[in-house]
């Protein structure tokens, strides 16, 4: 869900603050607001974290797309569908039984753990919510932190292959550097964690990553090039 981008307060810097805070000033200043996740409903965003695993966002989204189609982009119409018509629904968005199972996982625990009510789902505390997520079957780091940050709106900032890529080009973290490892290098130098700063942050990394620091980056195109000693190109 769209949340309003705003500045990262200028407080005396932790470690790598004043690097994260020019990185983020130049992607923002370059790609302006992205206002991710691009969603009609939190559902809809914590569907979609699982069905982007391994494939691209388009695949995702014919996927969604079919979901809504059949009238069955809810907790309570996917406990109903017969798993055959779910993984067809998914298909798209490629392994799809898999998909499928991880999808009905979720809402069983949406129903269980909370009656479906993403609302007051969304008011619990952020460390007991991630680790309930994260004993769900096909919900790892990543896709717990999609659901927590852009679903639900906690401040926890999400780690993948771009970040990977961007920050160790960068030379700001070690290419064998581990999830929590890269997430507390931004939890750590943003403080006071900020859910909308953690949104735009990230979304600005995607789409960097996916225009100007691709697996072969366009460096002359690139507003970071005079940080950056293109560690890992």
């Amino acid at each position: 869900m769209p949340i309003p981008t705003t500045e990262i307060p200028r407080s005396p810097d932790a470690q790598g603050r004043a690097a994260l805070i020019e990185i983020y000033d130049r992607l923002l200043e370059r790609h302006g607001p992205q206002r991710w996740w691009p969603a009609d409903s939190p559902f809809e965003v914590m569907a979609g974290a699982v069905l982007v695993q391994a494939t691209a966002w388009a695949n995702a989204e014919k996927a969604i797309r079919n979901l809504k189609a059949a009238d069955s982009l809810s907790p309570q119409a996917i406990r109903l569908l017969p798993t055959d018509d779910l993984e067809t629904l998914v298909r798209p968005s490629g392994f799809y039984k898999a998909k499928a199972r991880k999808l009905i996982a979720l809402c069983e625990y949406l129903g269980e753990r909370h009656a479906d009510d993403i609302a007051a789902m969304a008011a619990q505390p952020t460390e007991p919510l991630r680790a309930e997520l994260l004993r769900i079957y096909g919900i790892g780091p990543e896709t717990a932190d999609d659901i927590l940050l852009y679903a639900l709106g906690h401040p926890v900032f999400v780690v993948d292959a771009y970040t990977r890529r961007l920050f160790h080009r960068m030379g700001l973290a070690d290419g064998k550097s581990g999830y929590d490892e890269l997430q507390a290098i931004f939890h750590r130098s943003l403080s006071p964690r900020d859910a909308g700063i953690f949104n735009e942050y990230h979304a600005l990394i995607v789409r960097h990553s996916n225009s100007i620091c691709r697996p072969r980056p366009r460096c002359s195109e690139c507003p970071l090039e005079s940080l950056c000693p293109k560690l890992g190109v």
